[in-house]
């Protein structure tokens, strides 16, 4: 019997070490080729694809057809999965690859029917771009179909991969639309609540243009609006029952900084350009480095998004560009109402029927599921909402048909300033604050993107359209706002408001940032005579606390005013912060508490009427520029605004302190070792890390400590920051910088996985450009 048991024991550990074995060799056999030649269909001459000692390519072509391909057989092989999850988001399918955990997933995304729209501009767009387009996919198919074995990820969900098509790439856009976009118009719809329930003087006040830290290139800083009378508002009858902040604030922006300085404050003549795109992490990293190049022709470089076939932020030599998210108003709320008979809206032009869409969602492992949907000559019916008012429509300019085209293919050859902001004035993108430099020492600021052209009304609510429509075209060109050359040789955007008066109006505020990162970028720019790309990294890297340098004084001295020993060593850490967003500071993240639970304890208890209005789970918008109010409020003190209870704003503010006390006492070990690096510790993590028993870990990057906070140029969290940070000079890509978290390959088993995160991490300068070609793959036509 015992040599029974012995013999099964040893036939199973057999098994395993098969098992083991099959799986490392599958996933060894979907490692790329890198070097050598293969024979493909869909090129006219030889292309190479020369690789650098951290996987960076050169891809170099005769024509711009082949130089597509070429990317996409890169991207097929270095980044397919990521590219699949890309555009079954966008379309609304995740739910046929990993089953109906992703059915809200999809519904959410079906509800703007992207696979249509796309396969609309696909059928619109020029002969030309429909050809790179198709070129694209023919190498991304061609990058797939290279791989011995399909990419692991397939394995894991026991699925095939589907081919790219053409119309795919525009699906990538869409996907970049609503990580930019307020997709759904909840931005108007959650002020709305709030319009229809406060005295107009409060909602003015809590819902202001902008702030003392506004640093815009247009116009001047917001002055902070008089605090509303006792005769308008008065909370000392309302209880200050708002549920613990427990360090959650607002969501981190999908944003960015960029900044351009003129060639008069460098020593070569040529512009300066920075970058550092703010959006969410994974691994692998969104972006994918490359330079493109047809000899004599083209000579791009910077960052490609697998899914398309070109350069989306970079330089050509002549010029440089790169983008933060504008947050203009791109999207509006419209009020429909009832036409005369049942199933029908008014319009200006009369009574129209809904258009009703039945989209079928296929589900892995489960019956097909049918979402249907209203359309309206606006857009599709919110579903999931109810407005007191009525029912909404979302107007975006994503649902348009000319929403998205390839206009950015012709930034590649603009030879000036003038010439990139001309054409990003063409472009159908989400629109971008475009920042640009060229190599004369010209720089440029202009919105990248189409514009509606908007009646009169008020675009921060939901509006009534039925006599008037709201949109009414499209902006020319020639009326979009734009700056080039200012006299300070500086030009610089975070998210924050960059216009104003009538350029602002155009533009509008969809929900811009708070301007104290911009601020501190601005200051910083100001700060010095003559820019390097070094100094430029220093500035992406800032992570001075100057946004909470007055709430830790306002805390200090709440603080002193209690003199309570029980609070000593609370004191005592705020007292000797680091006044930086800094991993070992426990100050910082006392202070940021702090403050998050004074701003949550007001906000509710201002929107008393709209609790009482709604309910308590009604969702309301806390503005970007709260701020403003904030600070008049705790540092005036009225009266008649501190909540029922309460004797003294002391009393309210010791409140906050005493609830993050008993928040941190919950916590194993000393107050001491709460420090900012535990609670801003990275994960980045591959998709299926945590579907993965045992080896997932091994799919994600370090969890390591993290510098950085928002409100500041290093604008990070544990799963948010910079996707990449450059400074480049237009002309002189060699002496210039960029780097980037995790690395350029998806394949865990890749050298290139992980090569280069380090240098992101601890703001270490890499080269622009691909170094020396460690592997060469040369693609011939079959």
């Amino acid at each position: 019997m015992k040599k029974i048991v012995l013999r099964l024991l040893g036939a199973l550990v057999a098994l395993v070490a098969v098992a083991i074995l099959a799986g490392w060799y599958l996933l060894r056999a979907s490692l790329p080729q890198l070097d050598g030649d293969i024979a493909v269909a869909g090129i006219e001459l030889p292309v190479s694809i020369a690789r650098d000692a951290d996987g960076i390519p050169v891809i170099t072509a005769a024509s711009r057809k082949d130089l597509a391909f070429a990317t996409g057989f890169a991207h097929g092989q270095d980044r397919f999965f990521q590219m699949d999850l890309i555009r079954r988001q966008a379309a609304g399918e995740l739910s046929e690859l990993v089953g109906p955990a992703a059915l809200d997933v999809d519904k959410r995304y079906r509800f703007h029917r992207f696979r249509a729209r796309a396969q609309a501009v696909y059928d619109a767009a020029a002969p030309a771009e429909r050809e790179l387009m198709v070129a694209y996919a023919d190498g991304v198919n061609a990058g797939l179909a290279s791989l011995d074995a399909k990419p692991f990820e397939y394995y894991v969900l026991r699925a095939e991969p589907n081919a790219w098509l053409p119309t795919d790439s525009l699906l990538a856009v869409y996907a970049m639309y609503v990580q930019l976009n307020d997709s759904r118009a909840t931005k108007e719809i959650r002020r709305g609540l709030a319009h229809r329930v406060l005295p107009a003087e409060v909602y003015s006040w809590m819902y202001p243009q902008g702030t003392p830290w506004d640093a815009p290139i247009m116009g001047d800083p917001r002055e902070r609006a008089p605090i509303p009378s006792s005769d308008i508002l008065s909370l000392r009858g309302v209880d200050d029952d708002a549920p613990p902040a427990n360090e959650q604030g607002r969501y981190p922006l999908r944003g960015s900084n960029n900044w351009a300085v003129s060639g008069a404050l460098t020593d070569s003549g040529r512009a300066l350009v920075s970058n550092d795109m703010h959006l969410g992490h994974a691994a692998p990293n969104i972006w994918y480095q490359a330079r493109l190049e047809i000899p004599g022709q083209l000579d791009l470089a910077g960052v490609t998004l697998p899914g398309a076939p070109f350069i989306i932020s970079g330089s050509n030599s002549r010029v440089a560009w790169g983008y933060t998210n504008s947050y203009g108003d791109w999207t509006d709320a419209v009020l429909l109402k009832p036409g005369a008979t049942e199933g029908t809206y008014r319009t200006p032009e009369g009574d129209r029927e809904f258009d009703v869409i039945v989209e079928t969602i296929s589900v892995k492992g489960g019956d097909p599921v049918e979402y249907t949907i209203r359309e309206t000559i606006w857009g599709p019916v919110r579903d999931d909402v109810e407005y007191p008012d009525g029912e909404i429509a979302v107007s975006w300019i994503a649902h348009k048909p000319d929403g998205v085209n390839l206009g950015l293919l012709h930034v590649e050859k603009a030879a000036s300033v003038s010439e990139a902001l001309d054409i990003a004035n063409t472009i159908s993108m989400p629109p971008q604050n475009f920042v640009t430099g060229d190599a004369g020492g010209n720089i440029g600021w202009t919105i990248a993107g189409r514009i509606p052209r908007k009646a009169d009304f008020d675009p921060m609510l939901p509006a009534d359209w039925s006599e008037t429509h709201g949109w009414q075209g499209w902006l020319d060109p020639s009326e979009y706002p734009r700056v080039m050359n200012p006299e300070s040789g500086r030009i610089w955007t975070a998210n924050a408001r960059v216009t104003d008066a009538e350029a602002l109006r155009i533009v509008g505020d969809g929900g811009y940032d708070l301007g104290a990162r911009a601020r501190q970028i601005r200051d910083g720019l100001f700060a010095k005579d003559t820019f390097t790309p070094e100094d430029m990294l220093a500035i992406q890297y800032d992570d001075r606390a100057l946004f909470l340098a007055p709430w830790r004084d306002l805390l200090l001295e709440v603080l002193d005013e209690a003199a309570d020993p029980a609070l000593e060593e609370y004191r005592s850490l705020v007292a000797d912060w680091v006044p930086r967003a800094a991993p070992e500071s426990v100050g910082y993240r006392l202070v940021r508490t702090f403050r998050l639970e004074v701003e949550r304890r007001v906000f509710h208890a201002l929107m008393a009427p709209a609790w009482e209005a709604y309910g308590d789970d009604v969702r309301l918008r806390l503005s970007n520029q709260f701020e403003g109010p904030l600070w008049s409020v705790v540092t005036e003190r009225p009266m008649h605004l501190l909540p029922n209870g309460y004797d003294s704003w002391q009393e309210f503010l010791m409140a906050a302190v005493r609830q993050n006390v008993e928040y941190f006492g919950e916590f194993d070990g000393a107050l001491g070792d709460r420090t900012w690096g535990e609670r801003n510790t990275a994960s980045i993590r591959h998709p299926l890390s945590r579907s993965i028993p045992l080896l997932g870990g091994y799919l994600d990057m370090p969890a390591e400590p993290l510098n950085g906070d928002l409100d500041m140029p290093k604008a990070q969290g544990p799963s948010f920051g910079a996707s990449q940070r450059y400074a480049v000079y237009p002309g002189d890509e060699a002496a210039s910088i960029m780097h980037m978290p995790t690395g350029q390959s998806g394949h865990p088993l890749s050298e290139f996985y992980a090569r280069g995160h380090d240098d992101w991490v601890h703001g270490q300068a890499s080269p622009f450009l691909p170094g020396e070609a460690a592997f060469t793959l040369t693609l011939t036509p079959e």
